[in-house]
């Protein structure tokens, strides 16, 4: 990065302590043990903990967390070959369904623990492309904040049909940032944030603290792998996220939670971590009619 593009960087970040309306996005695979594939409560523990900590600073917190079905799968004592590509969706839809109520009770009882309300909140594809559905969505989100809830948002898997499945919370987080009016999209991951090729194959890959403005240049550095066996997103849906955000005038960054979930506050409070992709509100951007091209 050039000393003009890292000034700049240094001039973007100043600007995320004033935003007042954020989305955390949370994969699966900060969420699990890496070696066993079942729930870190842990980490679960910290996330509550720094969300709670956003929400008691005066920030509308939302959460958009994957983990269902991993926390299905190790509720029914499956294994982890129900990730497999040729396994019958109908075994996935029923981990998710288990996996859903206990994930969401899960959170219930940590941040209860930090003096929280959370609500589940369910959405497909179908959510947001159907007026009548995204108005429903956005009037319930703006009622649970107001009421100071924190809401918990995924994919609603069990029931989703192929022509309404998002298929990965990056760009759902992405979607919930825009329909709320977010202004700071953080998604964490198990990736340190954008570089200009796959770091774990081309060791000269640089890192890219900060992208002014998303064009075709940073698109193609896209990449559909996830290094995450749980995991649905690459690099490639985080780039569409950031395409769905930007242009709905919200900041986001990409980060890693390998050093643990203080990440959150890190990006929150302006420090150079992850790569930010800033907010350049397009007026022609349609919500619905880019969804229905993923």
């Amino acid at each position: 990065m050039t000393a003009e593009h890292s000034s700049d960087n240094e001039i973007y970040r100043q600007h995320l302590p004033e935003k007042k309306r954020i989305v955390v996005k949370v994969g699966s695979s900060s969420l699990l043990h890496s070696q066993t594939q079942r729930l870190d409560y842990h980490r679960i523990d910290r996330l509550a903990g720094e969300l709670s900590d956003l929400k008691n600073a005066g920030k509308d917190v939302i959460l958009v967390s994957s983990g269902a079905a991993a926390a299905g799968r190790e509720a029914l004592g499956l294994s982890s070959d129900v990730y497999r590509a040729e396994i019958g969706m109908n075994i996935k839809q029923a981990c998710a369904a288990v996996g859903q109520a206990r994930l969401i009770q899960i959170y219930q009882k940590f941040f209860s623990e930090y003096n929280q309300t959370c609500a589940q909140v369910l959405m497909t594809k179908n959510t947001v492309a159907n007026p009548s559905s995204r108005e429903n969505l956005q009037n319930t989100m703006e009622e649970l904040l107001r009421l100071g809830v924190i809401p918990i948002v995924n994919e609603n898997d069990s029931v989703a049909v192929n022509e309404f499945i998002v298929g990965d919370n990056d760009n759902l987080s992405a979607m919930v940032a825009s329909v709320t009016h977010a202004d700071l999209l953080i998604l964490l991951s198990d990736v340190e944030g954008l570089f200009t090729d796959d770091p774990r194959k081309n060791p000269h890959a640089s890192f890219i603290e900060c992208v002014p403005h998303l064009d075709d240049t940073f698109l193609r550095m896209g990449k559909k792998s996830t290094g995450s066996f749980a995991g649905t997103g690459g690099m490639d849906t985080k780039l569409h996220a950031a395409r769905i955000a930007t242009a709905s005038g919200c900041d986001m960054v990409i980060c890693t939670t390998a050093r643990g979930m203080g990440i959150i506050r890190d990006v929150a409070t302006g420090k150079n971590v992850g790569t930010l992709f800033v907010a350049c509100p397009d007026a022609n951007f349609r919500l619905d009619d880019y969804i229905r091209q993923l």
